[in-house]
């Protein structure tokens, strides 16, 4: 059973990869741009039609510079659609200069220190019996698991996310493509 759920993982971001253009060095394009492994995460993200959202919720955050610097980072970058699935007026809401505390705690709960691509969270996975539990920058908790060919996250509300687009390596670290915002306790 666990060496079925790493077989899934590799299998699943193989078949994402090889379904999508390539950019650099077999990186996937993402929101329509190519995602350039010398580039980091933030301007990456920029180049994104797919994550204006968080894009700008990472400016309203002042996490810009920490997203520049060195890392490594793994980051689960919702998409806008992701965002989308929030009640009406959340972002609006969360991008005010009152509520930053708040919002840069969501964001930061996107975040894992450390560089782990789907090989390694897949690892995670075997050792932890079928979950892996990922410690987030912002000092909450994600667990990984296998839904079928699927990597998906579960956050501490119970919400689950979907890595749409696996192994988007950057400079200072991968990037994962999900399909809802992971909320925090």
């Amino acid at each position: 059973m666990l060496l079925l759920a790493v077989a899934s993982i590799a299998i699943a971001s193989q078949s994402a990869s090889a379904q999508m253009m390539k950019s650099d060095n077999s990186n996937p394009m993402v929101g329509g741009a190519p995602m350039l492994r010398t580039m980091d995460i933030v301007d990456n993200a920029v180049n994104s039609a797919d994550h204006t959202t968080l894009v700008a919720a990472v400016k309203a955050a002042g996490l810009v510079d920490t997203l520049k610097s060195k890392g490594p980072f793994t980051v689960f970058a919702p998409t806008n659609s992701a965002f989308d699935k929030l009640p009406a007026g959340t972002v609006g809401t969360l991008v005010k200069p009152e509520n930053k505390d708040t919002l840069t705690k969501i964001l930061t709960y996107h975040v894992v220190a450390g560089k782990l691509d789907s090989k390694a969270i897949a690892k995670r996975i075997k050792a932890g019996g079928g979950k892996a539990q990922l410690k987030t920058v912002s000092g909450g908790s994600l667990w990984a698991w296998m839904n079928g060919n699927n990597l998906v996250l579960t956050d501490e509300k119970g919400g689950t996310s979907t890595v749409t687009v696996a192994n988007v390596y950057q400079s200072n670290g991968v990037i994962h493509v999900v399909d809802s915002v992971l909320i925090p306790n």
